[in-house]
Order: structure tokens, then sequence, then C-alpha cells
């Protein structure tokens, strides 16, 4: 007897390789995706603005890294002591200008040089409600505590996302016409809006995403996090002291799934090597000055260069720069 209602994935026709360009952008869902791909060693950037969660702040992000235009302190608003950018996440709050700005730019800087060779977006909608600051009537990123009512709460609508991203899309085609893009729908449910207005939301995310794989059949995919974590993981065992988010099992279990979706058998066998490598690493001696301790270093030191010759796609100096000096 089967106690859960499966999800069927079949496998992508977007293989993902360590010698593909990923950029992820979106919710906290890109992070938890975007740590594991990190992890293992893939080349990718990760939320260069921090977590957006509504489809036309992700949209805007990616204009602007097109541009490559640089922020400057007029974009920047002061609140409760802090420097924000209404286009990125707290993190890049300071105290200062300069060190609001100097968050932001490096950040920016490589996630713009890295977009016109990206071959593959991983994008994450979280939310179709958003604000707009009534200032200026632009949606903003984040909100950062600022009294609501100074903005206006809007609930986007199937048309404005698809509108919206079909423009952007485009765009990107136009510098990288071999570029690919994998939606996904954050399985982490937004309760401020209520039960029913979450629900609403997630359905618009779906339908937007639906429109765009009918306008790009060739190159726009979905992968179903949210049905993982909805149906596939509907005990609270694998939700969050919040209730809400993901539990590490649950990021580890839905992971899984994206590495049937997508990897090889010889990308998740590249994996596995780096998987015992990195755990070497990542050991802590008790006593680290100990004949047995060199020898153990050298002989991950010959893993790694070993590993590093048959994968020269995979840049491993920095953990080879780390093992010299442990």
């Amino acid at each position: 007897m089967d106690f859960r209602t499966p999800i069927q994935i079949p496998r992508s026709d977007i293989p993902i390789t360590h010698s593909s360009q990923l950029l992820l952008l979106g919710s906290c869902f890109s992070g938890h995706i975007g740590g594991q791909l990190m992890l293992h060693k893939f080349r990718v950037e990760v939320n260069p603005f921090g977590f957006l969660y509504n489809p036309l702040s992700i949209s805007r992000s990616i204009r602007r890294l097109l541009s490559a235009v640089p922020f400057t302190e007029a974009e920047l608003v002061f609140h409760n002591g802090l420097y924000h950018s209404f286009m990125h996440h707290g993190q890049f709050s300071d105290i200062g200008k300069s060190g609001c700005l100097r968050k932001i730019s490096d950040r920016f800087e490589s996630a713009a040089d890295a977009i016109r060779t990206t071959t593959l977006f991983l994008i994450t909608f979280g939310t179709a409600h958003a604000y707009r600051w009534k200032e200026s009537g632009e949606i903003v990123g984040n909100c950062h505590q600022i009294p609501a009512d100074r903005f206006l709460p809007v609930r986007l609508s199937v048309n404005e996302i698809v509108e919206d991203w079909i423009e952007v899309i485009g765009s990107l085609k136009e510098e990288n016409p071999g570029v690919r893009f994998l939606f996904t729908v954050s399985p982490v449910r937004h309760w401020k809006d209520g039960a029913h207005g979450n629900q609403l939301s997630k359905s618009i995310l779906h339908l937007a995403i639906d429109s765009l794989q009918q306008c790009f059949p060739d190159d726009v995919r979905y992968f179903p996090a949210y049905e993982l974590m909805m149906d596939e993981l509907r005990d609270y065992r694998f939700y969050g002291s919040d209730m809400m988010h993901p539990s590490p099992l649950a990021v580890e279990y839905i992971w899984e799934r994206f590495s049937e979706t997508f990897f090889s058998e010889e990308t998740r066998k590249v994996n596995a090597e780096w998987s015992q490598i990195r755990n070497g690493l990542d050991h802590r001696p008790l006593h680290p000055g100990t004949e047995s301790f060199h020898i153990f270093k050298a002989q991950l030191l010959q893993k790694l260069e070993l590993f590093a010759a048959r994968h020269p796609e995979i840049s491993c100096e920095e953990e080879k720069n780390l093992l010299q000096l442990k």
C-alpha cells in the first residue's frame, strides 16, 4: 500500500552539466537549490539581488543586469538607521551609503558579467502579490519595514506577468539565442495573504508560467517543486518550525528529484565523487598536528588534484589553497 501521491517527472530535455552557466533568481527556494548547486561545484550565480518574490521584481533585476548600469546613492532610501535599495533584499542594507553600494556592486558586477553567457536561467516565482512605492509607482522587491501606508498593495494578473516576461525572454534571447529557462513556483506559502489569497496568488503564477511555456515551447520548462511539497511531502515533519518553509529533509528530497530530472548519470557520478572530497575538506581534526592528519591531508590533496585533472571544467583552486593552509 502506498501512502503517498507520487509526482511523475519525466527526464528533462534541458541537461544541466558542470559546463553549464546558471543564473538563479527569485524566492528563498532559489537559494535552496542554488546552495546545492554551489556545493556540487556547478558554475552558478545565485540571487545577486537577494531574495525576490514577485515576477515583476525578478524581471526588473534581469533588465538591470542586461543594462549593466551601476547603482547610485540616489537610488537608496534611508529608514530605521539603514540605507536600503528597493531592488534588493535587506542583506544588502547598511548603516552607510558606501557600505550599501559596495555590497550591491560586489554581486551586481559578477552577475552582469555572467548574464550574457548564462545558458540556463532558473526562476522561482514566490507570490503574485506586490507593492508599489507611492512616490514613484515602481514595484519594489522589498519594503524594508517602511510603513505600509507609503505603498500600494497590488495583485499582479496573469497577463501582466506574461507580457512582461515575453519581453524579458526576448531581450535575453537577442543576447544569447541558445539560452533556456526553467521556472518553478515556490512551495513556501505566503500566509499573510490569507489561505485563499495564497491559493489565488500561486494559481496566477502557475497560469503565467504555463502561458510562457506555450509562447516559448522550445525554451521554457517547468519543474514541479510546488507540487512535490504539496502532494508528496504533505506531512508537517517536512516543514520548518514556522510550518511554512521546507525543512532540510524536504529540501534534500526535492534536490534528489531535481537531480534525477536534469543530471545525466555521468553528472551524478561527478557529484558523488565531489561529495566525498567535500566531506574530507569539511573534516575538523581533534589533533591537527599529528602525523596521521598530515597523511590524510596529502591523500586528500592528491584526490583533489586527480579530480581537477579529470574535470577541467570544474575549478578547484580555492579548495587546493584552503587545504594547503590547514
